[in-house]
């Protein structure tokens, strides 16, 4: 049985459950792996003894988004050196 999923690895995510995420690439949903395997051994009632071989191929590997910079446009004020001498 081969299933696919997204895996998302974030370090710097802001909770520790985002830095590290497998998803279903339709439904988004995080994949319930007792009920694959249930699934595996046929669903009949009872207690198994299962040995889980797990394969893993990287298949693409999206680019890393990069936060976008806005520049920040600074007003400029103009110096009147003879601001400070009516101040004085």
């Amino acid at each position: 049985m081969t299933k696919h999923y997204i895996l998302s690895i974030n370090p710097n995510a802001q909770y520790d459950w985002e830095q590290c995420s497998l998803r279903d690439p339709i439904t988004a949903g995080r994949p319930d792996f007792a009920s694959l395997i249930a699934e595996a051994v046929g669903e009949e009632v009872g207690s198994y003894l299962v040995a889980v071989n797990i394969e893993v191929k990287v298949l693409e590997k999206a680019p890393n988004p990069q936060p976008q910079r806005v520049p920040v446009e600074m007003p400029t004020v103009a110096v009147n050196p003879q601001a400070s001498e009516l101040v004085a």
